[in-house]
């Protein structure tokens, strides 16, 4: 796989955002026409944790040590609610960085490298060297929004989706990107 092409052909965080902008306001297809409350929730999301997240000192430093000099590319959708959350966390912390987001649903190949449990979710979080060779790679949600997934998919009957989302959704909002830039700085 030729990652440099998908990071050609990617985006940055603000021409995410208004992409984004842009497909709830004039969808292009039956999918974003029928995503268009996600679309609407994911902005507001990303909007609010960007507003909200301040970088931990403690992992300032901890990833001064890292000696990274790379690149990170992000796939992901806008729709997507880890996403929203994930995104703006990680554009912040590594703002010194090069960092493009390509699209899961129009460069399907790529997401098809980075499968979770045969699943395409996102977001996943892609560091690079200088060359476009992979480092590593997170996703798409930190340890415990995959034990709350885990734990609706055991007993739906006991814990619904709804419980899962709002859950989910709150877990993000208190934690505020804690969790996933310390599993991020884990791998590199």
């Amino acid at each position: 796989m030729d990652i440099k092409q998908y990071w050609d052909n990617a985006v940055s965080y603000t021409e995410y955002l208004r992409d984004a902008g842009e497909r709830l306001g004039n969808p292009k297809n039956t999918q974003e026409a029928d995503y268009a409350e996600y679309y609407r929730l994911g902005i507001q999301r990303m909007n609010r944790m960007w507003d909200k997240y301040l970088p931990n000192s403690e992992q300032v430093e901890t990833f001064a040590k890292k000696n990274f000099n790379g690149k990170i590319l992000i796939i992901s959708e806008a729709w997507c609610g880890d996403a929203s959350q994930v995104i703006p966390v990680v554009v912040k912390f590594f703002e010194q960085f090069e960092i493009r987001i390509s699209y899961r649903d129009q460069e399907p190949s790529l997401i098809d490298s980075y499968l979770t449990n045969g699943g395409k979710s996102i977001p996943i979080v892609i560091f690079l060297d200088e060359n476009f060779n992979e480092i590593a790679h997170w996703g798409p949600r930190p340890k415990h929004g995959t034990e709350l997934l885990e734990k609706h998919k055991a007993n739906p009957a006991e814990f619904s989706r709804d419980q899962f989302y709002v859950e989910l959704q709150t877990y993000y909002a208190k934690n505020r990107g804690f969790d996933t830039i310390g599993e991020l700085l884990e791998l590199l």
